[in-house]
């Protein structure tokens, strides 16, 4: 085994060389010559984010579990190391073992968010392994991406051998076991992939062929080979209490952007925002029971050490147990100093009371995401809250302490007007009003409210897949409505504003629903020079505008078109158990206003609910 640690000269020119050393707590250690298959984890951004990130938690675990298996983790280098090793001809390393990443049968990368996409490159690249996967050998690792991005892989198809569609826990080892057979049996890398892409869930873009019409759009999107599926089927954890979960994660030696043990209390949504990819991909709605929860929070907080624990989930206050969860954990732990995090509630008086058990108040403040200021809006949008429940759970939250509020808005959403754009900031006036409405000796100092938008961005599979984004100049100019309304009201000085920034949205909705010709575009902007791309000091917009121009690719076509029903989306092949019917009607109800009810309230008839067998909740 090839072992390559950074020397002491090289750790003092770096930021943080905490990030590329292992040995952290609860780091799995190995040999690697008692085990079959080596699996690389990654995650395309800065060591402090990817260890924030449950989901290479929970393969790390399920994968180290197995004799035969070792899965080690890899980040990308931030800047300064980035340089020293292609000046220094440094090969990209595992932090358990400092290995060479060509040394593993598996660099498996999770995909988060489309801006990481030139990090992919970066990882491949320092890995010394090519970046298209028509050119690796049968000596390179098989390059395997997972992820909500995967639910529209195209754009890095050219980059990837295989994307894994759906929950990681279900057909890994399916996957792996493959493998160590055609490995034993020396039968080559084609031949693997080509059984592979008869795994369920297992997509792998070299066995299928797309063709365009002279539009531009998709003519046809077919497997070459005849015994391989046309659509593939997003894999589901029906059973989520018993599914794998890491009792002891790997405690990071530097403060993580979430540095804290994190609880998983359930996997979907039953809201059905019609802006929402996670609400759609993520169904069914799955709890876990309350006495294994009971049992994770025990021994994660032993195992780790750490002081908070997070209770994860797309709308916390949807758990059925929540109030026995918190219950427990604040009696379990009292007088030891644990604080609990509640993120994701709803704004109702059951959430303020739970979250004013387990803050303080006087130093907190609370997150409410109305998304729209009007109540017409809202209602295109499916949010499901009306400015009463705002007003009211503000209203509750002032009276219980609370002076700080933060809300969340987006601009740009589909048939959004002017008043629409007004009305976010007389939303946000009328929330700072109710403060001052409650007795002066009552007040917890002066009300501070924080708006801020995101500019929108249509999503695959959600009902505004078929929608047009706004030009950079259309969300500049809408940003500029709101600020200037937010001026000219009666409590303007509790009241501040931010936006987002516009570029940087529209290549993330360029990319988020572009096809294969994308990924020379993104081969271009690597090249360039183009890296961490999210992060704002280093996004390079005129970069990434020259890179499509040279590839002869028009990123309006992709971000400012509108769609039609009759179009083939470059996602169409993926079955995420919502159906497209049920997202087309959806995409309608929208531009009526009409709102559909939650999961909760009456079926809507998605698709998920007998998905994987299952059921979307309990009745």
């Amino acid at each position: 085994m090839r072992k390559l640690t950074l020397n002491d000269e090289i750790l003092l020119q770096i930021e943080k060389p905490a990030r590329y050393i292992g040995n952290e707590v609860n780091s799995v250690m190995k040999d690697p010559s008692k085990v079959d298959v080596r699996f690389a984890m990654c995650f395309p951004d800065v060591y402090e984010i990817g260890m924030s990130h449950l989901g290479i938690q929970i393969i790390y675990d399920m994968l180290n579990r197995r004799d035969d298996i070792w899965c080690e983790r890899v980040y990308s280098p931030w800047t300064d190391l980035d340089k020293l090793m292609r000046k220094k001809k440094i090969p990209l390393f595992a932090l358990e073992s400092q290995s060479p990443i060509t040394d593993f049968d598996f660099l498996g990368i999770t995909i988060q968010y489309e801006m990481c996409y030139t990090n992919i490159l970066q990882i491949l690249d320092l890995s010394g392994i090519p970046l298209l996967a028509k050119e690796r050998d049968e000596d390179s690792p098989i390059v395997i991406g997972g992820g909500p991005c995967t639910y529209n892989p195209e754009p890095l198809a050219d980059f990837f051998d295989i994307f894994y569609i759906g929950e990681g826990e279900t057909v890994y080892f399916d996957l792996i076991d493959l493998y160590k057979e055609y490995k034993q049996k020396r039968l080559g890398r084609k031949a693997f992939l080509h059984e592979a892409a008869k795994i369920p869930g297992i997509y792998v873009p070299s066995m299928y062929r797309v063709s365009y019409k002279e539009d531009g759009t998709i003519a046809s999107f077919e497997p070459i080979y005849e015994d391989i599926p046309a659509r593939i089927e997003k894999q589901v954890v029906m059973e989520l209490t018993d599914t794998y979960y890491p009792e002891a994660p790997v405690v990071p030696f530097i403060k993580a952007t979430q540095d804290r043990v994190v609880l998983e209390i359930q996997r979907g949504c039953i809201r059905g925002c019609r802006f929402c990819q996670a609400g759609m991909i993520y169904r069914p709605l799955r709890e876990k029971d309350l006495p294994i929860l009971k049992n994770f929070a025990r021994n994660m907080l032993k195992n780790t050490g750490h002081e908070e624990i997070s209770l994860s989930s797309l709308s916390s206050s949807d758990y059925s147990n929540l109030e026995g969860i918190v219950n427990f954990l604040i009696d379990e732990f009292k007088g030891q100093g644990i604080n609990v995090s509640l993120p994701s509630l709803r704004i109702d008086a059951f959430s303020l009371d739970v979250m004013s058990k387990v803050q303080d108040v006087r130093k907190s403040s609370l997150t409410f995401a109305p998304e729209a200021g009007s109540q017409r809006l809202r209602d295109v949008i499916n949010k499901g809250l009306t400015e009463e429940v705002i007003l009211n759970g503000a209203g509750q939250a002032f009276e219980g302490g609370w002076n700080r509020v933060k809300l969340y808005f987006m601009l740009g959403l589909p048939t959004e007007t002017e008043e629409d754009m007004k009305d976010i900031a007389r939303l946000a006036d009328k929330v700072a009003r109710r403060y001052y409405e409650i007795p002066k000796e009552q007040r917890n100092g002066k009300c501070q409210i924080t708006v801020s938008t995101s500019f929108f961005i249509p999503k695959p599979f959600t009902p505004f897949q078929w929608a047009p984004m706004n030009t950079k100049e259309d969300f500049l100019g809408k940003a500029k409505v709101v600020n200037q309304e937010v001026k000219e009201q009666l409590n303007k000085k509790s009241i501040k504003y931010n936006w987002h920034e516009a570029d940087v949205s529209v290549l993330e909705g360029v990319l988020a629903r572009g096809d294969r010709k994308i990924g020379k575009v993104i081969l271009r902007a690597y090249k360039k020079g183009s890296l961490y791309d999210a992060w704002g000091e280093n996004f390079d917009n005129e970069l990434w505008m020259s890179s499509f121009a040279e590839a002869g690719i028009d990123p309006d076509f992709y971000a400012m078109r509108n769609r039609d029903k009759s179009e083939i989306l470059p996602w169409d092949f993926i079955d995420c158990g919502v159906t497209k019917k049920f997202l087309w009607n959806e995409w309608e109800r929208a531009q009526k206003g009409q709102i559909t009810p939650n999961c909760r309230m009456g079926c809507s008839g998605c698709g998920a609910k007998s998905y994987g067998g299952g059921v979307c909740y309990e009745d």
